[in-house]
């Protein structure tokens, strides 16, 4: 039987949030040009594969003070949630596996609605 734990609120919306973070980040950087800078475009066929990239107008200032802003978000995030004092209670040998349950908690009923 799988072991259950008892997360608190506060840091089961601190997973969850930092997924939002990461998940509206990755969508922004697909988005975005390839290069933040403006650079020509290039084709490379002397590897293994061929590479191409189209003309890159690069990122204007608003776009990099997004994706500033959400990195910077992102990385508190995951001090808050890594560092978080409930990992102290769990026995070290559990650690790897509570971790695993609390960054699938979000979707699962019942997780942590006590706290």
């Amino acid at each position: 039987m799988a072991t259950t734990y008892d997360f608190p609120s506060d840091l089961l919306a601190g997973q969850e949030e930092l997924h939002q973070v990461r998940a509206e980040l990755s969508a922004l950087l697909k988005r975005l040009p390839w290069s933040v800078e403006p650079l020509e475009g290039f084709s490379d066929d002397n590897g293994w594969r061929k590479i191409e990239r189209p003309a890159s107008p690069g990122w204007t200032d608003d776009e990099q003070a997004a994706v500033e802003k959400l990195r910077r978000r992102e990385h508190e995030l995951a001090v808050f949630v890594s560092t978080h004092r409930f990992w102290a209670e769990v026995a070290a040998a559990d650690r790897v596996d509570a971790r695993m349950n609390a960054k699938h908690a979000h979707g699962r009923s019942g997780a942590g609605e006590d706290d």
